[in-house]
C-alpha cells in the first residue's frame, strides 16, 4: 500500500469526495468490540491516507451508513449463495470493500466509478482474474459491454450514488441496466423528498457543495423502468436474516431510532423483467 503525504480529498470531485464518509464510518465500526461488520481494510486506508476523520464523521449517524452497507452485503451474500460464480457490479464503488467482506472464492466482480476515484482506488486495490476496476460514469454505455464479458447472472449494487444524479439521469441509467440485463438484480438506496430538502438546508448552513438531486418517495415507481421490487428495507428495519445477527447495541437502538431515521432512506432490492 502506498503512503500519501497529502489527504486524497483534494484529488476528487465534490460528489466523489463523499466516499470518505462511509469509509470513516466502516473504519470506526470495525474498532467496536461487537461491530455490525468488520472492515480492517477501511481502517488501514484511513490510517495510510492521514484522512481528517473528524471532517467526515457523522457521529451517531455514521452507524446508519454502516447499516446500509450491511444490508447490501446481506443481499449480495444471498445472491452469491445461489450463484457462486455470478457477477457483482459495484456502481460508484468509491473505496468500498464489499468484495473483501463477501467474496466466496468464485465470484466475479466489477468496481465501477469515475476516473478520479478509480485512480485513487488503484493505490489500494489491484485487478485480478475475477475482479477488475472500470473507470467510467454510470451514465456512459461502454461499461455495460465490460459487464457482459463477465459471466451471469448479474447483481448491480448502487450504494450512495444515484441520489446525487438528477432524476432523468438516474432513471435513464437504471432503465438501461433493466433493458440490457433481463432478470438481473439491482440493489440501491433512495431518499425521500423530505430527506432531500433537509439535506439541502444542511448543505446551505454548512457550506457543503455536494447536494442530493433525486428524490424517490416510493421505489415501486421504478416498476415503469422494468424494475420490480423484490425486498424493501430501511436503516432501522433491516432484512430478517440480518436482524437476527445484529450486535446487542443495534438490537436495542434501532427500534428507538425508527421514528427519526426509519424513513430517511429506503434500501431496495429489485429485479429486471426477464
Amino acid at each position: 500500500m502506498a503512503d500519501m503525504a497529502d489527504e486524497p480529498a483534494g484529488q476528487l470531485g465534490v460528489v466523489q469526495e463523499t466516499l470518505f464518509i462511509p469509509l470513516v464510518a466502516r473504519a470506526r465500526e470495525s474498532s467496536r468490540k461487537r461491530p455490525l461488520l468488520r472492515d480492517p481494510k477501511a481502517a488501514e486506508m484511513v490510517r495510510s491516507t492521514g484522512l481528517d476523520t473528524a471532517k467526515y464523521s457523522r457521529g451517531a449517524g455514521g452507524a446508519f451508513f454502516v447499516m446500509r452497507t450491511a444490508i447490501l452485503d446481506e443481499w449480495v451474500r444471498t445472491f452469491l449463495a445461489g450463484h457462486p460464480a455470478g457477477t457483482v457490479v459495484e456502481i460508484g464503488t468509491g473505496l468500498n470493500t464489499r468484495f473483501e467482506r463477501v467474496d466466496n472464492g468464485q465470484a466475479h466482480w466489477i468496481d465501477l466509478d469515475l476516473p478520479d476515484v478509480i485512480e485513487l482506488r488503484r493505490r489500494f486495490f489491484a485487478d485480478t482474474g475475477r475482479r477488475r476496476m472500470v473507470a467510467a460514469s454510470v451514465l456512459d454505455e461502454a461499461w455495460l459491454r465490460d459487464v457482459r464479458q463477465s459471466p451471469g447472472p448479474y447483481f448491480f449494487v448502487a450504494e450512495a450514488v444515484l441520489a446525487y444524479l438528477p432524476e432523468d439521469q438516474a432513471t435513464q441509467a437504471l432503465a438501461r441496466i433493466a433493458a440490457q440485463f433481463p432478470g438481473a438484480l439491482v440493489a440501491l438506496d433512495t431518499c425521500t423528498q423530505r430527506t432531500l430538502d433537509r439535506q439541502h438546508r444542511v448543505a446551505v448552513k454548512r457550506n457543503l457543495q455536494a447536494r442530493l438531486a433525486w428524490a424517490c418517495d416510493d421505489p415501486r415507481a421504478l416498476d415503469r423502468l422494468g424494475l420490480h421490487v423484490i425486498e424493501s428495507a430501511a436503516l432501522t428495519r433491516p432484512p430478517a436474516a440480518l436482524r437476527a445477527q445484529l450486535p446487542p447495541l443495534y438490537r436495542y437502538l434501532l427500534p428507538l431510532a425508527d421514528p427519526l431515521f426509519g424513513r430517511v432512506l429506503a434500501i431496495t432490492l429489485l429485479q429486471s423483467s426477464s
